[in-house]
């Protein structure tokens, strides 16, 4: 009865497949980080045996890559034709809300193989731009500089030393070690904007994304390349 149960089980579950083996590879990071993604942890997940794996992804390495191209599945892709401006705006804050989700993906995106996602995502980014007047210059710069602030913003959030919606407290256990006479403008900031105005570091992603945008379409304007 007992070898019945579980050959029921067994049977009921999906098969298996290389987007199941990826999913299960994503719970096992947001679990433990990437330093337990193995194949052996992911089997497990999925309640197999690891040399099953084998039949849907080659190689553990393989698997990274897999990874890796999957979190530009989650990441909103513009379309050619969208306003160019917005369309930054919408990507850059679903890039930010995927990668805080998963701390673990911004290690891991630019530093394994280009899969299709990725490819297909960093295409549809170059071509909105493209289709709103950028040259291939100022379309490079711009993804560039885009990326760079929101991946460097959520390695900032993920590594300060308070958590979201603690920086009041933060400040106010710190203010004693930042004196006005040797601080002046850090105690400042402090006692101005963090403590008093209710200050959240989460809500600086906007202000920064849109000095870039406001750069950029200052440029696209006038016309300069940006070279």
């Amino acid at each position: 009865m007992s070898s019945t149960g579980s050959a029921g089980r067994r049977g009921s579950r999906p098969p298996l497949s290389a987007e199941r083996v990826v999913d299960a590879a994503v719970r096992v990071a947001d679990e433990g980080g990437l330093a337990r993604v193995s194949m052996r942890n992911v089997a497990a997940e999925l309640g197999v045996e690891a040399m099953s794996l084998y039949h849907h992804v080659a190689s553990k390495e393989a698997l990274l890559d897999a990874l890796a191209d999957w979190v530009f599945t989650q990441i909103d892709v513009p379309a050619p034709r969208d306003p160019w401006r917005e369309a930054m705006r919408e990507r850059a804050a679903s890039a930010r809300r995927v990668l805080a989700a998963h701390p673990w993906a911004l290690g891991l995106i630019e530093s394994r193989t280009p899969g299709p996602a990725l490819l297909t995502h960093h295409d549809s980014v170059l071509g909105c731009l493209r289709a709103n007047g950028f040259t291939v210059v100022m379309a490079t710069h711009a993804f560039s500089a885009i990326d760079a602030y929101v991946y460097g913003f959520v390695l900032t959030e993920q590594t300060v030393p308070f958590a979201a919606g603690q920086e009041q407290e933060y400040a106010v256990g710190i203010e004693d070690q930042l004196p006005a006479d040797r601080y002046p403008h850090l105690a400042e900031m402090l006692r101005e904007q963090v403590i008093a105005a209710g200050f959240e570091f989460a809500d600086e992603f906007d202000f920064g994304l849109e000095i870039i945008l406001d750069g950029l379409e200052r440029r696209l304007e006038t016309g300069r390349p940006g070279s």
